[in-house]
């Protein structure tokens, strides 16, 4: 059964057309609250790609994806998907990737929050923090909204019949799932979690999706499997990318990311009831996908091409079935994908979005604990499982502690608690070491952390089970693996240097550097 409901957002995007056309009808929303608003906001930055060409879900969409992001290019937009049926569906790649102007790489993730063009990772880190101090904000409950404009329901559902891509030559399905929110409630409290777990097609009505843990979704399944029921679920995909930069951060279990979203706006978001059962999705979602998660009934999920660069072709688990019940869409509506895979490349939405917004959660835990802590960063070219810890070198000889009692905090802190889930690696930096630099923190990090006596690690602590020597190295696979490393000299604990770093920056008196600049040209360099 297929019904349309006349919404206020209204409007059909023609596939093959002038980009004038393309842009045409642009809703009045904010990008960070509209995904549609948001690819608008991209082709005007003349940051995305309009591709009306005829392109092939299967490998080819995600090979033009994965060298966006390895060539740091325009974010690609697949107008004419093959074997997409009634505009169902577009394709966009690398929302969240590097923008395509070197001068504003961060660009496309700020505009997810509503920050300026020239903002830059910290801000970002800065903006999604500073909901903390707020009064949660409820979302307020809308009759309907342009995720309503078309409703797929009962016979009508075959998800076989969707281009869903395959997103690499090793992986296990087609994956429609990579880049949604999942929502589903606790049996029990009130709370409702927003996350994102990838899922890929497993018949006509059914997708097969991981439940990991110890992130939240896996502990609301155990909950509902304690009270013999399936779990309702709905999955927003091309949701407000606000929403998303909320479902990717690791708040603290009883945090409904939709409140979060409110406080961080500043206003209640909006959310519309799903067709065949209570969940709320946000009103302006590009595709809801709605039904229940059996508790009993598994398949096979993968090999997936995970965020570490790997598809390990042994990789496959029995996860739990999600039935699929309805299907609500926009008009010639946008399927957001993040194709994992190599960060040192190009980063994407894992790194990006994932890798920075545990970075946030990190700076945040350790602050409240009273720690001299000014920044922390998951580093894209570690494949975010390294995370630089800079300290205030002044502040931390006030504690007078040491390497191992300040590190062993500092990781008793961050390897217990799940916004440390994914890190395996802390390094300790002063604060002449840039964090979000590789180069700075490896030379720290080959210079100052003397192997052994200034590593400290944690064995007992839960380990993430897709880094790549914890599923397929040697040990334990759960738990382990996880180190601080002091990237500070013993004098440093007293707040004192008693160096002069040589180079180019700190080597040579202002005077001099300004004379040697100005005659860059007289000397051919």
């Amino acid at each position: 059964m297929q019904r349309l409901r006349p919404t206020l957002g209204n409007r059909l995007l023609a596939s093959r057309a002038s980009r004038r056309s393309l842009s045409a009808g642009r809703d009045s929303s904010p990008a960070h609250l509209d995904f549609r608003a948001f690819v608008d906001t991209l082709r005007e930055d003349n940051d995305l790609a309009d591709i009306t060409a005829e392109v092939d879900p299967k490998l080819e969409v995600a090979a033009a994806i994965r060298l966006a992001y390895e060539q740091r290019t325009k974010a690609p937009l697949f107008h004419n998907v093959k074997g997409a049926k009634d505009g169902l569906f577009r394709i966009l790649g690398a929302p969240a990737g590097f923008s395509s102007d070197p001068k504003f790489p961060y660009r496309r993730l700020a505009q997810h929050l509503a920050l300026p063009k020239e903002a830059g990772v910290t801000d970002v880190i800065d903006k999604m923090l500073s909901a903390k101090g707020e009064k949660p904000l409820p979302p307020v409950h809308v009759s309907t909204g342009p995720c309503k404009e078309k409703i797929i329901m009962g016979d009508d559902v075959d998800l076989t019949k969707l281009p869903a891509p395959l997103l690499n030559k090793a992986d296990g399905g087609n994956y429609i799932q990579t880049l949604g929110i999942n929502i589903i409630p606790h049996p029990t409290e009130p709370w409702t979690n927003w996350s994102i777990a990838r899922a890929m097609v497993y018949d006509k009505t059914r997708m097969v999706g991981l439940i990991m843990k110890p992130q939240h979704i896996a502990r609301i399944f155990e909950e509902w499997k304690k009270t013999g029921k399936d779990v309702p679920y709905a999955i927003a995909l091309g949701a407000p990318p606000v929403a998303t930069m909320a479902a990717s951060m690791p708040l603290p279990a009883g945090v409904s990311e939709s409140e979060y979203v409110g406080a961080l706006c500043g206003s209640p978001l909006e959310l519309v009831k799903c067709e065949t059962n209570d969940m709320y999705v946000p009103a302006t979602s590009e595709i809801v996908l709605e039904g229940k998660i059996s508790i009993t009934d598994t398949a096979k999920e993968g090999p997936f091409g995970e965020m570490h660069g790997y598809s390990f072709l042994d990789e496959n688990s029995q996860q739990p079935l999600y039935t699929v019940k309805a299907i609500t869409h926009r008009n010639n509506p946008i399927l957001p994908v993040c194709v994992p895979g190599r960060a040192n490349l190009g980063p994407d939405e894992t790194h990006t979005m994932i890798g920075t917004l545990a970075s946030a959660e990190i700076r945040h835990l350790l602050q409240q604990h009273g720690l001299p802590v000014t920044q922390v960063f998951a580093l894209f070219e570690t494949q975010v499982i390294w995370a630089a810890v800079q300290v205030d070198r002044k502040k931390l000889a006030e504690m007078k502690t040491n390497a191992k009692d300040f590190c062993t905090k500092i990781g008793d802190l961050v390897f217990r608690n799940k916004c440390g889930m994914q890190i395996h690696r802390l390094l300790v930096v002063g604060e002449d070491i840039n964090p979000f630099d590789m180069n700075d923190v490896t030379w720290a990090f080959a210079t100052r952390c003397r192997p052994s006596m200034d590593e400290f690690h944690f064995e007992d602590v839960p380990a993430y089970p897709l880094v790549p020597y914890m599923s397929h190295g040697p040990g334990t696979k759960l738990t382990g693996g996880k180190v601080v490393s002091n990237c500070l000299l013993p004098e440093e604990y007293e707040g004192k240097q008693g160096w002069v770093t040589c180079d180019f920056e700190n080597g040579y008196p202002e005077d001099v550097k300004k004379r040697v600049l100005s005659r860059r040209q007289d000397f051919g360099i």
